[in-house]
């Protein structure tokens, strides 16, 4: 690779919580049960949106690419902690790292562009229902999808390969449990705060462009539910936007506190802490608080399950 220079080590330490490594069984056996549950629970959501009927519409859509990007994400780097943390070898090759770097970042720039394009797609739905097939219709739908992956690998190609590039100096330790934007740019040696300010000023366009939207749509959202005379009405459509909204806020308070800030400023055990979070919880947590909370999906569940049973 072009990118890899004299600069560059043949692999990475991953030191993790070598600090406490008391703490490395409880979090092995943490991410041996979450990762499956991740795994098939967004897969489920997947399944259930392609074969039910009632779930073939944009916002289920939509979901169902929200499921695959949290398969990829956890995907992406959770195989490598169980290794690392399994092992008393916590090394990462430097094209390893290179691979797991452009996929983390694309799955996390796309996830916050997609959440966005979500509520976009509530607030055409409540607050203009009779446009709703006219603007949501799948050619749309799918061109927003479509937008929405290549602003992330933009993203991604972009700011992954200017870290890449930075010099380390015969450094080959990462404070971390992977590869991630900001650790790679604290690592770093020389002069890098052209990196710093490349990173804030993408990440705005990124993280705070689209969470301003999704403010500014639940913001008429809001007005338009409290219009709605039937209590059934508004009590549907409170309950297919909390859902959205509970994970906007648990994908991107981390986020916002781990990319909006220099990365020399970043303490010590922060990435590690909100890379588990928005990494790992999130993904796993996403499809139980779209089923738990919805009746639709929660339907397609049952079916689903009663055929398969049926069927034996």
């Amino acid at each position: 690779m072009a990118l890899i220079n004299e600069s560059h080590p043949e692999e990475f330490i991953l030191l993790g919580f070598a600090d406490r490594p008391w703490l490395e069984l409880p979090l092995f056996i943490v991410l041996l049960i979450t990762y499956p549950m991740a795994l098939l629970g967004n897969i489920a959501i997947i399944l259930l949106s392609k074969l039910d009927p009632r779930l073939h519409s944009p916002m289920y859509f939509f979901l169902a690419n929200l499921s695959f990007l949290d398969m990829c994400y956890t995907t992406s780097i959770v195989p490598q902690m169980l290794f690392n943390l399994g092992s008393s070898k916590k090394t990462i090759s430097y094209l390893g790292c290179a691979i797991q770097l452009y996929i983390f970042s694309t799955m996390g720039a796309t996830e916050c562009l997609l959440l966005a394009l979500m509520s976009f797609d509530r607030y055409v739905a409540i607050c203009r229902p009779l446009h709703y097939p006219l603007i949501m219709n799948q050619y749309i739908c799918h061109l927003l999808v479509f937008t929405v992956w290549l602003g992330g690998i933009t993203y991604a190609v972009s700011e992954a390969t200017l870290t890449l590039q930075l010099p380390l100096c015969g450094v080959n330790t990462l404070d971390h449990l992977l590869c991630e934007i900001p650790v790679l740019i604290k690592t770093a040696c020389g002069e890098k705060s052209t990196n710093e300010l490349t990173l804030s000023v993408v990440c705005i366009f990124i993280i705070v462009v689209p969470l301003c939207l999704i403010f500014a749509s639940y913001t008429h959202i809001g007005h338009a539910i409290f219009k709605i005379k039937s209590s059934e009405g508004r009590k549907k459509a409170f309950g297919t936007c909390s859902s959205h909204l509970i994970v906007v806020f648990l994908f991107y308070g981390p986020a916002i506190s781990m990319y909006l800030q220099p990365p020399s400023s970043i303490s010590k055990d922060q990435p590690k802490f909100m890379a588990l979070f928005y990494g790992v919880v999130t993904p796993t947590l996403n499809p139980f608080i779209y089923t738990l909370r919805n009746k639709d999906v929660k339907g397609a569940l049952r079916n689903l399950m009663r055929s398969i049973f049926n069927s034996k």
